[in-house]
């Protein structure tokens, strides 16, 4: 019976000072996920048509179950346990194969990726299921429901390995739509019913400390690219600006999302009568945006530190607007959950942004980049002089 149900309690134990802290082991897991955010902008970069972004956005999508759904298990099972470790190396192991994959997921390597990815859910869902049965009947029942969704979605991965590359991106959308899809139904079964986010015991400031280390995982990445960009360049004077635009709005993007609300979403969900909900709205959903604005804006960095004179073509201007754009989204929706309205200063900053696309036909590169960097710091000084006023007054 052992094999089928733990005898002893896998879970955390919640009520001491740092029974909700992040672990080393959960660190060390995370580091799969820094190779991946490479891969993704290594991918997009290599592949910059509307084709190339979906098949990126689909990866994307996945990555970020594959990781999320990882943090919500450790958010209820304690990694100090042998077992629970061994389950975060096996993830990694299938998640270092897929994340290998990902530049050639929609050619030759297609079948590992896929199988690597289902292989995530199944060994992460089996040790939920073992690890709840005698100690957890409420989220026993819940990882019963999502296992049958997630077991719905395996055959259309997998089946995604087996058709050319075009149906392909169509076969993977509708998979990673299911997996999408799932939380927001309560993983609604048949005679199983759904569940609901005040079934789901969640520590707020393990999830958001969690989804923050993500951040600077995705903003590292960037920073990685730039070094790295730089450092096999002549260092010109163009260069030399294009490197300094880059690290500074690197900064900025920091300053966007740690300075307030990081600090101000832990709070709220840690006080928050129903956490479950706040953690999937804010943490698992909204999240998406803001590592793709991070994403996309290593793509425009690199792209501007390899061209920084000249004519602004279609490629960099979508990076460089763009990722800001969906950064500054993320992060004003994300923000929404902790207080009354949109912040303005985002509202005002995706203006600018919007502005400095007709303005990119009379600027090179690596101006429109320093435009889009000096519209991030603008936010950033906004937001933080506007609260710092409020709690003065």
């Amino acid at each position: 019976m052992s094999l089928l149900a733990a005898r002893t309690s896998q879970l955390r134990v919640r009520g001491h000072h740092d029974s909700s802290r992040v672990t080393y082991v959960e660190l060390f897991f995370d580091l799969v996920f820094v190779f991946a955010v490479t891969q993704l902008s290594h991918g997009l970069l290599a592949h910059l048509t509307l084709t190339g972004l979906a098949q990126m956005t689909v990866l994307l999508i996945a990555v970020w179950w594959a990781w999320i759904n990882a943090a919500w298990v450790t958010n209820w099972l304690d990694p100090a346990r042998p077992a629970v470790r061994m389950m975060l190396f096996a993830l990694m192991l299938a998640g270092l194969v897929f994340t290998t994959a990902i530049p050639k997921g929609f050619e030759d390597r297609a079948g590992a990726l896929a199988v690597a990815y289902v292989a995530m859910h199944v060994v992460r869902d089996l040790t939920m299921l073992w690890a709840l049965r005698r100690h957890d009947a409420v989220n026993f029942r819940n990882f019963v429901r999502i296992s049958l969704w997630h077991l719905a979605a395996a055959p259309v991965w997998l089946a995604g390995a087996f058709v050319d590359a075009t149906l392909r991106l169509e076969v993977w959308t509708l998979a990673a739509a299911i997996e999408t899809v799932a939380p927001i139904v309560g993983y609604w079964v048949p005679r199983l019913g759904r569940s609901t986010t005040s079934d789901w015991v969640v520590a707020g400031n393990h999830m958001a400390e969690r989804c923050g280390l993500f951040i600077i995982i995705a903003l590292g990445e960037s920073i990685l690219i730039t070094g790295a960009t730089f450092a096999e360049l002549a260092w010109t004077g163009e260069h030399i600006a294009a490197f300094l635009t880059a690290f500074i709005g690197s900064v900025a993007l920091w300053a966007v999302y740690f300075n307030i609300g990081a600090e101000r979403a832990s709070r709220q969900i840690e006080t928050s009568g129903d956490p479950g909900r706040l953690a999937r709205s804010g943490y698992t959903y909204l999240h998406v945006p803001i590592v793709a604005g991070i994403i996309v804006v290593a793509v425009g960095d690199e792209l501007v530190l390899h061209h920084p004179g000249g004519h602004v073509e279609l490629p960099a201007l979508c990076a460089l607007v763009g990722g800001p754009a969906l950064y500054l989204l993320g992060n004003a929706l994300f923000k929404r959950l902790s207080a009354p309205n949109l912040p303005l200063s985002h509202l005002i900053g995706l203006g600018l942004l919007a502005l400095s696309v007709p303005a990119s036909f009379y600027v090179t590169p690596v101006e429109l980049s320093a435009t889009t960097t000096a519209v991030m710091i603008v936010v950033a000084l906004w937001e933080w002089l506007s609260l710092r006023r409020r709690h003065e007054a």
